[in-house]
């Protein structure tokens, strides 16, 4: 070959680079081709499989050019920074692959039991148990992978030699530093494999009601009735109590309390709530119920207690039902109404002269 067509090792160095990236290229869309046919029967790992093949796009080039770098001669000028650059990629993207097969297993196994279903609760544990089960482990690679990214460096392995050697007060400090984080994940285990609470339960929380929106590996979002967002720490549910009101299902019971004069009759009463409930969409028919339940010197208490198949028709069922009522009342038997008598005595201090009292009873 003429002398001037010799290369220089950086120039072939770089030729091969080009060649190994785009015979990675080339293999990984014929891969991915395969791939995607050979999983598209099983839902799951079909999931994974499109969730890794970003990721792979990137990381196969990174292993081609690595093998390029490693082959090069040691006599290259900034060689070994080129590799421990490309190392750095390779473990960054390793992490990135290992989190989006994490997030697309999740993802594949929360779509395989949907949610949108009138009994929800199997949906509901599992998308609990995948989505804090799989971000705890994302935080786990997170972790693992800086922790590997600084071990490359030799400054950052003599500084874990002496926390090491200095691992009495160090370790102290470190470990009271990172006990709320600690505190979370393990939290997070516990809510994942107990499950105190899922993802779309309806919880009552320092007097707020909402729905739980989201679970994630330090926190946990309610969604409260009026669009706000109530930020609750995984801790807080393990050393505090709570209401969950669908914590082994959905329905529930609802409760209508009426005042009303000790005149009324509680029959008629009970036929018009029956004929209301008939026609409400939100009575799920298990229970209908109306009793007398209290009676004060002035009325009496009536409670009507009815069920829906969950708490937000609960909630409409028992507008409806009240709403009805008084207005059943109020046009059958106005007299009904709680009110205050009284009585007209005659004054026997003054002749002719009448003197009002009240009446506390009926």
């Amino acid at each position: 070959m003429p002398e001037g067509l010799h290369l220089s090792p950086w120039v072939a160095t770089a030729l091969a680079a080009i060649v190994a990236v785009l015979l990675a290229a080339i293999a990984h869309r014929i891969a991915a081709v395969l791939v995607r046919h050979a999983t598209s029967p099983i839902p799951v790992a079909h999931a994974v499989a499109m969730g890794c093949v970003p990721a792979m796009r990137v990381l196969l080039p990174l292993l081609a050019l690595q093998l390029v770098w490693q082959a090069a001669s040691d006599e290259l000028r900034y060689i070994n920074a080129v590799r421990h650059l490309n190392g750095l990629a390779i473990i960054a993207c390793a992490c990135w692959l290992l989190i989006a097969a994490i997030g697309g297993l999740a993802s594949g196994i929360i779509a395989q039991h949907p949610a949108d279903v009138e009994d929800n609760l199997t949906a509901r544990r599992i998308a609990t148990q995948a989505r804090v089960l799989s971000r705890i482990a994302m935080t786990g690679v997170m972790m693992t992978g800086t922790a590997m990214m600084l071990m490359t460096f030799p400054g950052a392995r003599q500084v874990g030699a002496s926390l090491l050697a200095s691992a009495g007060v160090v370790g102290i400090v470190a470990g009271i530093a990172a006990r709320p984080v600690f505190s979370n994940i393990i939290a997070g285990l516990q809510i994942a494999l107990a499950q105190p609470i899922r993802i779309d339960d309806v919880l009552i929380i320092e007097g707020e009601w909402g729905r739980v929106e989201e679970i994630t590996s330090t926190y946990v979002v309610l969604r409260i009735w009026d669009e706000r967002r109530l930020i609750i720490p995984l801790q807080w549910f393990i050393e505090h109590p709570f209401q969950n009101w669908t914590r082994t299902s959905s329905e529930i019971l609802g409760t209508v309390f009426l005042f009303a004069d000790y005149a009324l009759p509680l029959e008629p009463l009970r036929a018009e709530l029956q004929r209301v409930l008939e026609t409400a969409p939100e009575w799920d028919r298990r229970v209908s119920v109306l009793q007398l339940t209290d009676v004060t010197e002035r009325t009496i208490q009536i409670r009507v207690l009815v069920s829906a198949r969950s708490s937000g028709l609960a909630f409409d069922l028992r507008c409806r039902v009240r709403e009805a009522l008084v207005t059943f009342i109020q046009r059958e038997y106005p007299d009904c109404l709680p009110q205050v008598r009284g009585r007209i005595e005659k004054n026997t201090g003054a002749p002719g002269a009448v003197q009002a009292t009240g009446a506390h009873g009926m």
